[in-house]
């Protein structure tokens, strides 16, 4: 990725880059530093490295191409306190009757137009592929993603393959109606950022098909103010001197893991870390090996809101395998929101819902945008049923880059979650959006994923929502059962899926329990004036 003109250093980034490695050589240690405030909000503007802005290329009425390179617009969102707004992309399978009836759950349903139904949509080339390595270390893919620009410098993904193996999709529904409506749903959870030598050996033993990014290298930043208090949702940028460069927004407590090798393919050996918020800015070094955290000090960073925020969105595979997830989010929403509502931080809370299907069938994705009306959004939630899907891959692609860059996020100082159930992988065969691109920009955003495997999910779905949550800070969460083979057998404590060392509880207990803990990592002084 290219800095934008506007940025221009106070001193050329690679004079300060062999500084450091001249230390380094010569036996000294590298200073450190507090972190340097810089009081100028025009200085900080300029100091700021920004991606180029590409157009969008249309390539059908139901589906577009999205710029290659990911869009880290902040968040800016004043509020929700507004009526549900409802956007459709519709698949081959929709109809002017559906779409109509669309329109009339909150504000005009803003659709392009459709395909026509019954018609096949246009043949889509297929991305390339490569072969994945020994089975203990995956290789780089051998023919990455093409360019847009030809001077970008950020490593492109490949995705890497494998023989995919999943059970009829129709066959899977068949469980579904064999389970008792009022039956509870259990889950377990894995931390794999805490458990992250256990993750990496997850990876290198699981050979399937996905989109790579190397996280085998992490380096953690803490920002913190002058008091020693943690710093929430400041914006970052990581910038090597060859132009490679990464955008993260610190969480609740004021961290952000950085993974050099996911977006600098030329492994830099030294990275300026910068981090801003309101108009208050610092800079530190990050260099390749070093132990410690990066240490950044923001001086005078602004008041703290009188009460947390908390965007909080469920992307929902709305296939028809998915009924008893769905109707068990249903019946236990106001539930959910009533217990997050009673958190000792009291948060001020928005609700929006993706869903999404496939292209052959009613709807790609439906998205429903923030609101603070719980009835409105508890009837969106209630016309939601499953339907459709055909094959095992489903549009998650589509929708979790509808969910990063098209809901109206709220700005400064919001907590930002996204609950991604779903029971199978995005389809790697189509052009457009890309799950781990749509990652990257979400970790640009402060936008944290919890990934929910519902019953069904194979070892590719599970690699690929294990990616998305460590590389957003966030959690991988399964369904359990009796018998773990066997989705009707009922709630219990087992899994197929490559975990370990997890508790069992009641799904909904478990998504308030994640929304509790990432709030209570706010400053003291924010969580206890709520009110």
């Amino acid at each position: 990725m290219i800095p934008s003109p506007a940025f221009r250093p106070r001193r050329p980034l690679v004079a300060l880059l062999c500084a450091s490695l001249v230390l380094s050589a010569c036996g000294a240690t590298e200073p450190r530093p507090a972190g340097r405030d810089d009081a100028a909000v025009a200085t900080a503007d300029k100091r700021w490295p920004a991606p180029a802005v590409q157009a969008t290329e249309a390539i059908t009425p139901a589906r577009r191409i999205e710029p290659a390179m990911p869009n880290f617009e902040a968040p800016s969102a004043k509020h929700c306190a507004r009526p549900i707004r409802t956007s459709e992309t519709p698949g081959s399978g929709g109809s002017a009757r559906h779409r109509s009836a669309l329109g009339a759950v909150g504000a005009p349903a803003a659709m392009p137009a459709p395909i026509a139904p019954g018609t096949a949509p246009p043949a889509m080339a297929a991305p390339p592929l490569a072969s994945m390595a020994a089975p203990m270390t995956p290789a780089p893919g051998a023919a990455p993603m093409a360019e847009t620009r030809a001077s970008a410098k950020m490593a492109r993904p490949a995705i890497v393959e494998s023989a995919p193996a999943a059970a009829p999709r129709d066959a899977r529904a068949a469980v579904v109606a064999q389970r008792p409506a009022s039956e509870p749903v259990t889950a377990g959870m894995v931390d794999d950022n805490a458990d992250f030598g256990e993750y990496l050996a997850f990876r290198n033993r699981t050979q399937v098909a996905h989109r790579e990014r190397d996280v085998s290298e992490r380096y953690l930043l803490q920002v913190r103010d002058a008091q020693g208090s943690v710093v929430p949702d400041a914006e970052v940028a990581v910038q090597a001197a060859n132009g490679a460069a990464m955008w993260a927004r610190t969480d609740a407590g004021g961290r952000a893991w950085l993974h050099p090798k996911a977006f600098d393919a030329a492994s830099s050996p030294v990275y300026e870390v910068t981090v801003r918020k309101n108009g208050r800015q610092a800079t530190s070094f990050l260099r390749r090996g070093q132990k410690n955290a990066v240490d950044v000090v923001l001086e005078r960073p602004g008041a703290r809101p009188a009460r947390a925020q908390l965007d909080l969105v469920f992307l929902i595979d709305a296939t028809g395998s998915m009924g008893d997830e769905i109707a068990r989010l249903r019946s236990t929403l106001r539930d959910i929101a009533d217990q997050v509502a009673r958190l000792p931080s009291r948060p001020d809370t928005c609700f929006g819902l993706v869903a999404y299907r496939d292209i052959h069938d009613e709807f790609v994705v439906r998205r429903h945008d923030f609101t603070n009306d719980l009835d409105a959004f508890q009837g969106v939630l209630d016309a939601l049923q499953a339907a459709g899907g055909g094959d095992y891959p489903e549009a998650m692609n589509e929708a979790l880059h509808e969910t990063v860059q098209r809901l109206s996020w709220r700005g400064d100082d919001t907590t930002r979650l996204v609950m991604l159930l779903a029971d199978a992988p995005p389809h790697l065969d189509y052009p457009g959006p890309q799950y781990d691109d749509s990652m990257v920009a979400a970790l640009g955003k402060g936008i944290k994923v919890l990934s929910v495997g519902a019953s069904g999910l194979d070892k590719q779905g599970e690699y690929v929502q294990r990616q998305i949550a460590q590389y957003t800070g966030g959690r991988f969460v399964f369904l359990t059962y009796r018998n773990a083979a066997d989705p009707a057998s009922g709630p219990g404590t087992q899994t197929v899926h490559d975990v370990g060392n997890y508790s069992v509880q009641t799904l909904d207990k478990l998504v308030v329990r994640l929304v509790s803990e990432e709030l209570g990592k706010l400053p003291d002084a924010q969580a206890s004036q709520g009110g």
